[in-house]
């Protein structure tokens, strides 16, 4: 049989992140995106190698821009589409793992939308119309939330009154689930290990962030929540603020519950602390002139990485390594290090040199010699909702 073709497919409110991955290759065959989809600026953009194209499509919906999408995805496949893979971001407790998409899980993921107001809705938007279009192929759905569903009950209720959870499905659910079951998979791999039989502490750190303790392949603990708010310092989000902040801005500041959300959600984080930037590279660079806010951004940012991976040890009784993931965990070897300056208790220590050389793009050990791993471990959410696609088909 020859190798199979995926096209996984990521929709937001306003656009379609898209990548065609074939099983046997490690890069993308096709990758892009279509952008400002409801606008007379729609416009869709996609790669193929080393080329680069771009397509007008003024006005264009999200079920528009596929018909324009597909038939690229299709060409470039040489007619040998198998199965679309849509991500999900949230699964409630409907979804412990993948699965094939049709009206009795559309159903249900429509019902999930109030967990996930922002994300869910446009999810479908994408499923509704890739299936209208491509009734023949298999379409399935792979869920940011399914890996965590493994966490015990000690770890994903909140201590609220158990109405809460049993009517109202209020519990941590956890979120970036396919990248930290990737990398953790991936580690495991380099250094001869078992997933199943080995354990690791994950940081995935982009525009959103969250940590993650992973035991004998499960995923045992999470730093995000019921919302991807709950946590870490992230680009523009506050991540974990007293619950009582709300009630407080509105009766001292008169805010509105939306007024609120927006600040939380839109102007804080990383963006703002520094009062300049959500781009941790532009931060970097305004630490080295000087920039108080930035300074603070970063120092914030990482104190509160290190106390979550702290917290996560918690829920290992042995540690293989910690996993750097995400654009940020990737490529800044700054926040590595700071960060690891507060986890001495642990045992962790960095190769200093080995931090600063490491290459972008490439997976690479970066601790000192006879302390616990530490690992950069690029992530493929893409290609990983490819794999579970493919291991529907089968």
């Amino acid at each position: 049989m020859s190798a199979r073709n995926i096209l996984v497919i990521n929709c937001g409110s306003s656009s379609i992140k898209f990548a065609l991955v074939n099983e046997a290759q490690e890069e993308f065959t096709l990758s892009g995106l279509a952008e400002r989809l409801g606008s007379p600026e729609a416009v869709l953009h996609w790669q193929q190698g080393e080329q680069r194209d771009s397509q007008v499509i003024a006005g264009a919906n999200h079920r528009q821009a596929l018909s324009h999408l597909l038939p690229i995805a299709q060409r470039v496949a040489g007619g040998q589409l198998h199965g679309i893979g849509h991500r999900v971001v949230h699964g409630g407790e409907d979804f412990p793992g993948a699965c094939r998409l049709d009206e009795v899980s559309l159903q249900a993921i429509r019902k999930l939308a109030p967990l996930a107001p922002l994300h869910n809705p446009a999810n479908l938007l994408g499923i509704e119309a890739a299936m209208k279009l491509f009734p023949q192929l298999v379409q399935v759905a792979v869920f940011d939330t399914a890996f965590h569903q493994t966490l015990p009950e000690h770890a994903y209720r909140y201590a609220l009154p158990e109405v809460m959870y049993r009517e109202h499905g209020v519990r941590r659910y956890g979120f970036h689930g396919t990248s930290h079951r990737y990398v953790g998979q991936q580690a495991a791999h380099l250094c001869g290990l078992s997933f199943s039989a080995s354990s690791w502490l994950v940081a995935h750190l982009g525009n959103g962030c969250s940590t993650c303790a992973i035991e004998n392949g499960l995923s045992r603990d999470t730093s995000m929540g019921l919302t991807p708010l709950e946590g870490l310092v992230m680009g523009t989000r506050s991540g974990d603020v007293d619950p009582n902040l709300y009630s407080h801005l509105a009766r001292t500041l008169g805010w509105s519950l939306e007024q609120i959300d927006a600040m939380l959600n839109r102007e804080s984080g990383l963006f703002g602390l520094s009062g300049l930037s959500n781009d941790m590279r532009t931060l970097e660079q305004a630490r080295e002139q000087g920039h108080p806010g930035a300074t603070l951004a970063i120092e914030v940012f990482c104190y509160r990485l290190a106390k979550s991976l702290a917290a996560m040890s918690c829920a290992l009784r042995q540690l293989d390594g910690l996993i750097f993931t995400g654009g940020i965990g990737e490529n800044s070897a700054l926040v590595r290090s700071k960060t690891l300056e507060h986890l001495t208790l642990l045992g962790l220590k960095l190769d200093e040199q080995a931090n600063c050389r490491c290459p972008r793009g490439v997976a690479s050990a970066i601790h000192a010699e006879g302390h616990p791993r530490i690992l950069v471990i690029p992530t493929n959410e893409e290609r990983q909702i490819a794999l579970d696609t493919l291991a529907l088909l089968d």
